[in-house]
């Protein structure tokens, strides 16, 4: 007769520690929640005379100020950190890199120039639409970023004219930890550009 009471006091703890598992696994999910959120940024939007474009609310953007003569127009920069004056000059001599001497980690930037002189070709790349231009995208392990500590280059070049003109180049400078939401960002980015009409 004692034993009875034990087994039911036995399995009424069970059940008791069923529901706390249960119980918890369903906070768990919360917290998936939350880790999609974190993954998915709050975006802001950016415009001025020449483009506009969403991008995650962490990259302030940094409108480019030159009163001197250059080899390509930048439009606009992009970074989770500040950026400097990227051009010096030294008698009759500018020279320009880029904004940012070196990218911290979960670091980015993004620069978007018009260039000069005009391009006669996409050149290589998968091809892809910005506001319904065709445009090559070029993605790169370190690449021309690498200089600032990037772990990967994405190359975008955009003519928003019949060739041959003067297109605009995107190039996105990211460094992980993260570089697999980063890269999303920037699809994201890009799918969302619309240019003004010139």
């Amino acid at each position: 007769m004692e034993a009875r009471p034990t087994l039911r006091r036995l399995l009424m703890g069970t059940a008791v520690l069923v529901g706390f598992v249960a119980l918890t696994s369903g906070c768990g999910g919360g917290a998936d929640a939350q880790v999609s959120a974190k993954t998915d940024p709050q975006l802001v939007t950016y415009s001025n005379s020449l483009l506009s474009f969403s991008h995650p609310a962490a990259w302030k953007a940094y409108p480019f100020h030159w009163a001197g003569e250059l080899h390509f127009r930048p439009m606009v920069y992009l970074s989770t950190q500040p950026v400097q004056d990227p051009c010096s000059t030294e008698g009759n001599t500018t020279s320009c890199g880029f904004p940012v001497k070196h990218l911290s980690p979960g670091g980015v930037l993004i620069t978007w120039n018009a260039s000069n002189p005009p391009t006669m070709s996409l050149g290589p790349g998968s091809r892809i639409q910005v506001d319904g231009h065709e445009a090559s995208r070029v993605d790169t392990t370190g690449g021309m970023c690498r200089t600032i500590g990037a772990d990967r280059t994405v190359d975008v070049l955009i003519p928003t004219h019949p060739l041959p003109s003067t297109p605009t180049e995107f190039t996105a400078c990211l460094r992980g930890p993260g570089l697999a939401q980063e890269e999303k960002s920037v699809t994201a980015l890009l799918d969302s550009t619309k240019f003004a009409s010139q």
